[in-house]
C-alpha cells in the first residue's frame, strides 16, 4: 500500500562531510517538534478521563521515570505522561552538555544513550496516537500528514537503529506496510516497559 519513495530514504542518510551526532541532534529536534504539533490537535480527545493509562492499544502500557525525578517507574493517564515526556526532552535538548549549541563542540559519551531514549519514547507517543486516536485524526483530515510524519520517523529510526525492535510491536504491521520490512517479529510478550 504504502512503498518507501527515494525522497524519505535520501532524506534519513547523513549527508556527505557532516557529522553522525549533529546530524541526530538536529533530526532529534525536528521529529520531537513534529510529533509535538500532531499531538497538540488531539489534546481535546486525549483526556485524563479517556486515556487513564498511557497505552498502545491493550497489550502495551507504558510507566513513566526520568531516573532523576522520577526513579521508580509510575503509571500515568496519556496526557500526564506524554507532558512529562515533552519537559523531559526539552531539558535534555536545552542541555547544553548533552545537545552542544556551539556547533563542533564535542558530544557526550551518553549522548547516543540519551538520543535512543528520546526516540524510543517519541515513538510511544505515535503508538498511542494511531491506537488510541486514530478515528480522530481521520475526523480532523489529518491522517495523510500524519502517516508521512510516522513513515520518515520510523524509516529515520530504523536506518540509525535508534528504537529496539522489541519497542517497535505495538505498530509493527504499520511500520511493514510503510517500509516493508517485518519490525518486531517479537510481538509477543508482556508489554508494559518505560
Amino acid at each position: 500500500m504504502f512503498g518507501l519513495s527515494g525522497n524519505i530514504l535520501e532524506a534519513v542518510k547523513l549527508p556527505p562531510g557532516e557529522d553522525l551526532k549533529e546530524w541526530l541532534a538536529v533530526n532529534t529536534v525536528d521529529f520531537y517538534n513534529a510529533v509535538s504539533v500532531l499531538y497538540a490537535t488531539l489534546e481535546e480527545f486525549c483526556t485524563e478521563k479517556s486515556c487513564e493509562v498511557m497505552s498502545a492499544g491493550g497489550k502495551y502500557e507504558y510507566l513513566w521515570a526520568d531516573g532523576v525525578k522520577v526513579k521508580k517507574p509510575v503509571r500515568l493517564s496519556a496526557p500526564e505522561y506524554i507532558n512529562k515526556l515533552y519537559d523531559w526532552i526539552e531539558e535534555q535538548i536545552d542541555d547544553d552538555r548533552i545537545f552542544p549549541q556551539q556547533f563542533g563542540s564535542p558530544f557526550p559519551p551518553n549522548f547516543m544513550e540519551v538520543t535512543r531514549t528520546i526516540f524510543k519514547r517519541l515513538f510511544r507517543v505515535y503508538a498511542h496516537i494511531y491506537h488510541s486516536h486514530f478515528k480522530a485524526i481521520c475526523s480532523l483530515g489529518e491522517e495523510a500528514h500524519l502517516n508521512t510524519c510516522f513513515k520518515h520517523f520510523i524509516v529515520f529510526v530504523t536506518h540509525y537503529q535508534l528504537v529496539d525492535e522489541k519497542e517497535l510491536a505495538p505498530l509493527s504491521e504499520l511500520i511493514e506496510q510503510f517500509t516493508g520490512r517485518a519490525a518486531a517479529a517479537a510481538a509477543g510478550g508482556s508489554g508494559m516497559s518505560t
